[in-house]
């Protein structure tokens, strides 16, 4: 998989634009991209969706200095789907539901979003905690979704797990709405993660944030995969 190749949405107007029914949104940042070179079932899961988000300054940038035609205006994280969808949905009313995550974080969720969204009813399920799904755990959680019919589908399960359990199942889900796989953002609007403040998110420090914050959980991601990321663009620049 090559950044050039990325099915990369290039500013938040082409949103505007996304079309009404099943339509699947993932995200890309510089430690997914890492991942993904050594996970054929990621890499495919994510040029298979319907849109893809920019989400980290490192993508934005590498697109920039490659001159590549997919290259977006800005950063648009997943938190910033979620807002943009969730404002939607609310405006007209509906039904959203939320597949990830523990129940204690889910209960949170479920009760901001009354006080934030009150017009959209909130549906959830929490999974097992496992690396693996078997087939009757994955049918209850195509059956759940199936049975609530929403207008709007959360996956949080971490990547790759969330984008490769949406790619495997998309035929399955008999939905009519946006579905979008956006892990951390379950804990940033339940508030068990705090995210990093706004001159951070401006300054495209985010991620050192979230690693001074969760040093111990985060430091492979940022210290590690973000130099091998630098790496791939390297040798995608020079390899032409």
């Amino acid at each position: 998989m090559r950044i050039k190749d990325l099915p990369l949405v290039r500013s938040r107007a082409e949103m505007d634009a996304w079309p009404e029914g099943k339509f699947l949104v993932d995200t890309i940042n510089a430690h997914s991209f890492v991942v993904a070179q050594k996970d054929a079932a990621f890499a495919e899961a994510v040029l298979q969706a319907d849109a893809l988000l920019p989400d980290g300054v490192s993508i934005v940038k590498a697109c920039r200095w490659l001159g590549t035609k997919n290259a977006p205006d800005k950063k648009i994280a997943g938190a910033d789907l979620f807002a943009y969808e969730m404002e939607k949905l609310n405006g007209k009313g509906g039904t959203c539901f939320f597949l990830g995550s523990s129940p204690a974080t889910l209960a949170l969720i479920e009760e901001k979003a009354a006080k934030v969204y009150p017009n959209i009813r909130i549906m959830t399920y929490s999974p097992p905690y496992k690396p693996a799904f078997t087939a009757e755990e994955n049918r209850a959680m195509v059956d759940a979704i199936n049975a609530a019919d929403p207008d709007l589908l959360w996956v949080g399960m971490t990547a790759p797990k969330q984008e490769k359990w949406l790619h495997d199942h998309w035929p399955e889900l008999n939905i009519r709405c946006h579905a979008g796989a956006i892990g951390a953002v379950f804990d940033f609007f339940a508030g068990t993660v705090e995210r990093a403040p706004q001159k951070w998110i401006d300054l495209g420090f985010e991620w050192l944030y979230r690693f001074l914050k969760e040093p111990r959980r985060t430091w492979r991601r940022y210290l590690v995969n973000n130099p091998k990321f630098l790496g791939l663009v390297l040798k995608e620049k020079f390899s032409r």
